[in-house]
């Protein structure tokens, strides 16, 4: 819908001068997302945005939680006067729509428009007129006093400027004179090889997802698959256009949908990775199984374009000598850290330590190690000396890591890994979302994120990021992370009964390390059922032997005063179901 005023239910939007009008002309002061939403709402022809949708469009390459979108719900319902909700409503399925008749309105003179403009000093500043934007031809050549004579001459500067480049350009860097465009993978439309009558909508829609998806990833560009079968025949229009295919099929069992799919090589057909993600057929949230299916194949075809894009980190003469074992080695040690127990751990330090040791160039193993041994500080299974050193070693070998390969998401992982377990959780918030925006899937990240988050005090935002990873769930090993994430926020917004089933699940999937014990206690504590608060903490105290009101306290440096308030809170009702004082 391209007018420029439009009115619905009595209110006006000036689309233009970004104001929301009253049925008196008065105007109603929005933010400017707010303002944003109401514009996609306005637009979009009555049809339902789901709430993915809203916030990709409007906070677009920001990672926000789902409270934000639902600010910017409240904000709009208190302005339209909403109070039954029968303007912004919520659809059945998930997702908003504007329940009122859009019309486009007569645009305001110049007189009217002059004294609807917004007070200088108004929260949204106004656009420009369309007409205003690009002035005529004649009204360019004289702002800029250009003769003829003086073009001419302009010209003849810029082909001396252009020649100089080119003698130039043989000491100068190929990208800083011409720089390469991204890589170009086409998404092709996922097969429906289900004989299931809902398989062509579904594929339709993990079609969609996927391209999405892999649209934010930042080093690569990416052709939709309407684009890529304009010419009737979708293979042989972007095998000519593209560097990789994106390509799958969805089938469907008994008891399962299966989504199959592999990226090519477009020129060969030479298959550079494939895989195959699940879920229960029987599921009753269709748009969570969509997600869990993208999910699952989009995350590990990222983690492999990134791969073939970013160079090794290794010399040549190791990487021919390690003939594939550090690749077994890292998978191994990446295992260990999104699964960990403390026996685990320490096997996954040997394992790595050794494979260093005889490889000491291979900069993918020392990123492995130090991303492990992050993890050993965060679960306090170093003392106060070795982590010092352990951490001195992982900041130099990042450093170096950033250097070589600032954009491969192993690094990435580990630096916000690093930044988290010393406590600098701006920073680990920043780098995981540049993790994000290699990997849109990456639960690890979104762990990480959302652990951020609790320590700056944003347990709202921290729980929506954590139930975002459990949506994606990916990958699958570190779910009980991202389970144990939810029920900590529960607990320290004093939501006990809601924090009980997600402690539960995360201790069911990983039980040895004893912390969520203590949380479960408190749970339990504040719930009223004593007895299995006692039982909680006796187990966390065989875990953890010792632990006592001072060692519980996840470390607290540069946390904010409203972490370390909630904190108290859950540590004396820890001590309340029988943790010692000292």
């Amino acid at each position: 819908m391209g007018d420029h005023l439009l009115r619905f239910a009595g209110f006006e939007l000036d689309l233009p001068r970004a104001e929301l009008r009253g049925a008196d002309g008065t105007p109603i002061k929005l933010r400017p997302k707010t303002f944003e939403m109401l514009r996609l709402f306005a637009t979009s022809g009555g049809r339902v945005l789901s709430k993915q949708e809203l916030m990709e469009a409007v906070w677009p390459n920001v990672h926000v939680g789902e409270d934000s979108l639902f600010q910017c719900i409240r904000e709009l319902r208190n302005a339209l006067g909403d109070d039954r909700r029968q303007l912004i409503k919520l659809a059945s399925g998930g997702g908003y729509l504007l329940a009122a008749e859009v019309e486009a309105a007569p645009e305001s003179g110049p007189v009217q428009a002059e004294q609807a403009r917004p007070d200088p000093g108004d929260e949204v500043a106004p656009l420009p007129p369309a007409e205003a934007a690009v002035p005529p031809v004649r009204s360019r050549r004289a702002m800029f006093g250009l003769s003829r004579q003086a073009t001419v001459a302009a010209v003849a500067a810029l082909f001396v400027i252009v020649m100089g480049l080119a003698v130039a350009a043989p000491v100068l860097k190929p990208d800083l004179l011409f720089r390469r465009t991204p890589p170009r993978l086409a998404v092709m439309p996922i097969a429906d090889d289900s004989n299931d009558p809902r398989g062509a909508a579904m594929a339709a829609e993990v079609t969609g997802r996927l391209t999405d998806g892999f649209a934010k990833i930042q080093n690569i560009s990416v052709v939709a698959p309407r684009m890529a079968a304009r010419s009737g025949d979708g293979t042989a229009a972007s095998a000519a256009s593209s560097d990789y295919e994106l390509q799958g099929e969805l089938q469907h069992g008994d008891r399962s949908w299966t989504l199959r799919a592999r990226i090519v090589k477009a020129a060969t057909g030479e298959v550079q990775s494939v895989v195959a993600a699940s879920v229960a057929a029987d599921d009753a949230d269709a748009q969570l199984a969509q997600s869990r299916l993208v999910a699952g194949v989009g995350h590990v075809l990222a983690r492999r374009l990134n791969e073939i894009l970013e160079p090794s980190g290794s010399s040549s003469a190791s990487r021919k000598s390690s003939v594939g074992g550090d690749k077994v080695a890292v998978e191994q040690a990446l295992a260990s850290i999104n699964q960990t127990t403390r026996e685990r751990f320490g096997a996954a330090q040997a394992m790595l330590q050794k494979a260093l040791a005889d490889d000491p160039d291979n900069l993918d193993i020392a990123v492995a190690l130090a991303s492990l041994q992050m993890r050993g500080i965060q679960m306090v299974w170093f003392g106060p000396e070795e982590a010092a050193a352990v951490e001195g070693r992982a900041n130099a070998t990042l450093e170096q890591a950033l250097r070589s390969k600032p954009n491969s998401i192993p690094v990435l992982e580990a630096t916000c890994r690093f930044l988290s377990a010393t406590n600098h959780f701006v920073e680990s918030v920043v780098t995981c979302a540049k993790a994000l925006s290699f990997d849109p899937w990456n639960g690890s990240a979104l762990y990480l994120i959302g652990l951020g988050q609790i320590y700056l005090g944003r347990f709202e935002d921290a729980l929506a990021t954590f139930q975002q990873a459990d949506r994606y769930d990916t990958p699958p090993a570190s779910r009980w992370t991202w389970l144990l994430g939810v029920g900590t926020a529960h607990a320290l917004m004093g939501r006990y009964e809601e924090a009980l089933p997600w402690l539960q699940r995360s201790i069911a999937i990983t039980p040895g390390t004893g912390r969520s014990h203590f949380l479960l206690a408190a749970a339990y504590q504040r719930t009223g059922r004593a007895e299995e608060a006692k039982a909680a903490i006796a187990e966390g105290l065989r875990l953890r032997p010792g632990t006592n009101r001072q060692s519980v306290w996840p470390p607290m440096k540069n946390a904010s005063p409203i972490c370390i308030a909630a904190w108290e809170r859950v540590v004396q009702a820890e001590v309340d179901a029988g943790l010692p004082e000292q």
